[in-house]
């Protein structure tokens, strides 16, 4: 009797242990309500079908995921991160409820990393003062200030970048950015470049000054006046200001605008035959502050365009099979979904898509084309030059 009554409490703790910890460890299964691995998560999200119908339920849906996953990864993460991206990888309807599975990723609140590449086509950047560059300096700024922010947008390997390069938008450099076209609209300019290239976005600028300051006049007398003298024709001082514009490619709305100026001293000339990102460039006074510039420049449209969604022409539409201008270079996937816009849908502010037809789900992919087909459901019918875009915030 005394050996049992020295047992059966012991077992009866070893038992109650191990339920405890059978417990708890089921009840934090049970709480989890995405499966968090570091930076990204995958997480269901949930709405009911009234009276908007599947597609209102479906867009709701994926607002509740995008909660859900901002929640989970924020918890393990530092305050100044934020849902970068938000990717649909299974849907499907539960009687009544519409329900979506979605891989969402975290990103620092600098920098929006994109499933896709977007495009961009740069267009030349128009000097103001056309004498303050000689023949005897070098021509390439006009053409190689574009062409290299788009090489550093490149670079991200989140953007696609097209030259357009010998061409022009402003025939006023001093009143850009406003277009003044031979024929339509300023907007119509736009689109049509964009068209062109099958780009989302349209890079251009204005050389606003390059001016050397003078140094005719040396002020003061005595030594320190005689060096001046002799050493102004060796050192220099010279300003740059250029302004790059970005528009949408879709309405022609501008959507950035800045400019971006530097001091120069030194040996303020550009020898021709100096082109724009070359090493003996930059390794000229003048040419290494432009290089900060540009490298200022990328940097800004980088952060501001990478958080942007994807968006891309209909390239092709006939029995439910829908090709666009995008493919395996910028990033399309079998499976991918795509919201598909009617362009005669265009919002009157041009800031977004306002005719959405259908969901488009790809299931061919080549280089440079992708084609899929609209989901059941769809309203409307799809047509060349409509657009698609990824999912996300406008």
């Amino acid at each position: 009797m005394r050996f049992n009554s020295l047992i059966l409490p012991l077992l009866l703790a070893l038992v109650l242990a191990a339920c405890d910890g059978g417990v708890l460890h089921k009840s934090g299964a049970n709480d989890s309500e995405a499966n968090v691995s570091g930076r990204q998560t995958s997480v269901q999200g949930a709405a009911a079908i009234g009276a908007g119908g599947v597609e209102d339920a479906r867009r709701a849906a994926i607002d509740d995921a995008v909660q859900r996953a901002s929640s989970q990864l924020k918890r393990s993460n530092p305050a100044g991160a934020m849902i970068s991206d938000i990717k649909v990888v299974d849907e499907w309807q539960d009687g009544e409820v519409y329900r979506v599975q979605a891989l969402a990723v975290l990103s620092e609140r600098q920098h929006c990393a994109s499933p896709y590449r977007k495009k961009i086509v740069a267009t030349g950047f128009p000097i103001m003062n056309a004498e303050q560059v000689s023949s005897s300096e070098s021509q390439d700024l006009f053409s190689g200030i574009p062409r290299e922010i788009n090489n550093r947008l490149m670079e991200t390997g989140d953007f696609i970048g097209r030259n357009l390069t010998n061409a022009v938008l402003y025939s006023r450099p001093d009143i850009a950015p406003e277009i003044l076209p031979t024929t339509g609209s300023a907007e119509s300019v736009i689109v049509n470049v964009a068209r062109q290239y099958n780009a989302q976005f349209v890079l251009s600028g204005v050389i606003r000054g390059f001016r050397t300051e003078s140094t005719e006049f040396v002020r003061g007398t005595g030594v320190l006046a005689e060096i001046k003298s002799m050493a102004r024709d060796f050192i220099g001082r010279r300003s740059i200001d250029f302004d790059v514009f970005v528009h949408d490619g879709f309405s022609g709305v501008l959507l950035f605008q800045q400019r971006y100026s530097a001091s120069i001293l030194g040996d303020v000339s550009l020898p021709n035959g100096y082109n724009v990102g070359s090493e003996r460039f930059n390794d000229t006074p003048s040419g290494h502050k432009i290089s900060e510039l540009i490298q200022q420049a990328s940097e800004d449209l980088h952060r501001l365009f990478g958080c942007y969604p994807f968006t891309i022409r209909v390239l092709e539409s006939a029995n439910n099979r829908i090709v666009i201008a995008a493919g395996a270079q910028d990033k399309i996937r079998m499976g991918d979904k795509l919201m598909v816009y009617s362009a005669a849908g265009i919002a009157p502010s041009g800031r977004g898509l306002s005719d959405q037809v259908g969901i488009l789900t790809i299931n061919e992919v080549s280089a440079n084309t992708a084609a899929g087909s609209l989901d059941s459901g769809a309203q409307g019918v799809v047509r060349p030059g409509d657009w698609v875009k990824s999912f996300g915030s406008p």
